[in-house]
């Protein structure tokens, strides 16, 4: 799924650009994505794990990602650079396919300039443009009180924990939020 690029002013005034990235941009996305998981515990992979990576294999998935018709990537360029990306899967099968999955991760640098917002709000229009879909889902490591709000800003809640999903690379635990939000005006849901 393509994302039609668009400008958003960040809270520094700065302008910045949001669409699906090109495959030209797949060195650039994992740079960005290793640079990420190096930065904060909060993301499910390790600086490491991407090693193994090739720039052709991130081309193959960016070209993957455009192609697709149950994915939309949203990736932040602020200066030419990419500062965040945004993705929202679209389940299919009968049983799931009304509900939707989130990921997001933003680097360091760019927090608190509404990257989140920016993202969050164009991605719950696609998933309210979507027919069908009535739950959108994302999951938080314990700890990530900053993404925890802005998922509670958006009007996610909390619908389940999973104990101990988490090692950390010292060897530490962390719980894993579920949380949800409702799309849908069923009133089963």
């Amino acid at each position: 799924m393509i994302f039609q690029q668009k400008e958003i002013t960040l809270k520094n005034g700065k302008t910045a650009i949001l669409k699906t990235p090109e495959i030209s941009d797949a060195a650039g996305m994992l740079a960005y994505i290793k640079q990420a998981c190096g930065e904060t515990e909060f993301l499910l992979r390790t600086p490491e794990e991407w090693e193994s990576v090739t720039v052709e294999k991130e081309e193959k998935w960016v070209k993957s990602l455009r192609e697709s018709g149950n994915t939309l990537a949203i990736t932040c360029f602020i200066d030419g650079k990419i500062a965040g990306n945004c993705e929202i899967s679209f389940r299919s099968g009968v049983k799931v396919a009304h509900r939707a999955v989130i990921a997001i991760a933003i680097l360091e640098k760019y927090w608190n300039l509404g990257i989140g917002s920016a993202f969050f709000t164009e991605i719950l229009e696609a998933a309210k443009a979507r027919e069908g879909i009535e739950i959108v889902e994302l999951d938080f490591i314990e700890g990530n009180s900053r993404a925890r709000a802005l998922y509670e800003k958006f009007g996610f809640r909390i619908t389940g924990m999973i104990p101990n999903a988490i090692r950390q690379k010292d060897g530490s635990y962390r719980n894993e939020y579920q949380m949800q939000l409702k799309l849908s005006k069923n009133p089963n849901n």
